[in-house]
């Protein structure tokens, strides 16, 4: 369930970021194989190159079928609200599900979305206005779920999207703010979102192997073991990486999540402790 939406979400959530710089006839092909995986829920956005313009033929046939998540990485009411109508055109639409704050990353972030005439406004009317259903918030970087933490206090969001994996949990104040985070969606009934859920880290001076800007696990073992991790927290689901070429092993591995206690999930963040990463994600 994803929260207070009473909608029951994949958990594995398609991230339109694997569109990026793709031709329609990719797009196609790849979108088929996340309607045969069965997933129900999209996460896209306008800064996700070519994504809205390559799933706008999709959602004109089959809107229905999914629930809808788009953001803005606008920080004022009527740039947001510009931004919000342009997203609907490309994706073929009338409508959102979900329209979400993108990528508030730190408290000067978070000022000026809530300050008066910021997003924040323009997020209040496209609900008021049928536009959207529900509002959200996401955001990046170690500071995420202190930052997200602080945003479920100045107003009632509806979801959260941040990054969360075993590595990260590595550092012992970020594991213990992103549960505290988790914890009070649990309490509030706030959907949550989880992104980075497979990767290792940047690629520094590493040849870049796949469109994601980080650099992904590969081997099946340890995909299957990052999603176990992340799915045996209180969140509503992963959204898939943004590459195509991944996303066949995520839907396997969502698709074959196992429930870990919490001695197995000790283990994982021990177990890749020693993965060797070029440079740290944040």
């Amino acid at each position: 369930m994803f929260g207070r939406t009473q909608h029951k979400s994949t958990v594995a959530i398609f991230g339109g970021a694997a569109f990026w710089d793709i031709t329609q006839e990719q797009a196609d092909t790849a979108f088929e194989g996340v309607i045969s995986a069965g997933v129900n829920h999209i996460d896209i956005a306008p800064s996700y190159g070519k994504a809205e313009s390559l799933v706008g033929p999709w959602m004109k046939k089959m809107r229905k079928d999914f629930f809808l998540g788009c953001k803005t990485m606008e920080r004022g009411k009527e740039e947001a609200l510009a931004e919000a109508g342009q997203s609907l055109q490309r994706l073929q639409t009338d409508h959102f599900d979900l329209y979400q704050c993108h990528a508030v990353t730190d408290m000067e972030e978070l000022d000026k979305i809530t300050k008066k005439g910021g997003a924040i406004e323009a997020l209040s009317t496209l609900k008021k206005q049928g536009t959207t259903r529900f509002l959200g918030i996401t955001s990046h970087g170690l500071q995420a779920p202190t930052v997200l933490l602080e945003a479920l206090k100045r107003f009632n969001f509806d979801t959260i999207l941040f990054p969360f994996n075993a590595i990260l949990c590595a550092d012992p104040a970020f594991r213990k703010s992103a549960n505290a985070l988790l914890e009070a969606c649990s309490q509030q009934h706030v959907g949550s979102m989880v992104i980075k859920s497979i990767a290792k880290g940047r690629y520094g001076r590493k040849p870049k192997t796949h469109a994601t800007w980080y650099e992904p696990f590969t081997e099946q073992e340890k995909i299957q073991k990052s999603i176990n991790f992340v799915l045996s927290h209180p969140v509503t689901g992963i959204c898939t990486a943004g590459d195509i070429l991944l996303l066949p092993d995520v839907f396997a591995a969502c698709s074959g999540y196992r429930h870990l206690s919490p001695d197995e999930i000790e283990k994982v963040i021990e177990d890749f402790r020693d993965v060797e990463i070029a440079e740290p994600l944040f």
